[in-house]
């Protein structure tokens, strides 16, 4: 079996344990960025299979992070993306999907529901709601 490289860009650190525990506990490989500056750095370095991108973190938006990981042409620009927010509105999730994010997740959400989401990205199923 694949172990699959996940990125989970969150500045908030309670979630981004939660998230690595729940992604790791099922047996995938997780890397962390607290910010968007650090998820940048990191997409630019090495491969990653799906990219989970928090909306509202420091130094770059996880909207801004999916623009620039899209234009940078790298091993990760077609990766699939979820964007996780609080940021509800609809000019909030055409913004999202004009920065070629593939799933746009609200907060608050189960840990089980973001598996889910993941494991169909992953799968190369979901992507399109």
């Amino acid at each position: 079996m694949t172990t699959y490289q996940i990125l989970i860009a969150e500045d908030e650190p309670a979630l981004r344990f939660l998230l690595q525990e729940t992604l790791e506990d099922e047996g995938y490989n997780v890397v962390e960025a607290e910010d968007g500056k650090q998820a940048q750095e990191k997409l630019s370095s090495h491969p990653f299979d799906l990219v989970i991108l928090d909306y509202m973190m420091p130094e770059a938006t996880g909207i801004e992070v999916c623009e620039w990981l899209r234009q940078s042409g790298g091993v990760n620009a077609q990766k699939p993306v979820i964007l996780l927010t609080a940021k509800a509105q609809e000019k909030d999730r055409i913004r999202a999907e004009q920065a070629g994010v593939s799933l746009y997740m609200s907060k608050p959400f189960s840990p089980l529901q973001l598996m889910d989401a993941a494991e169909e990205l992953l799968s190369g199923s979901g992507g399109d709601e």
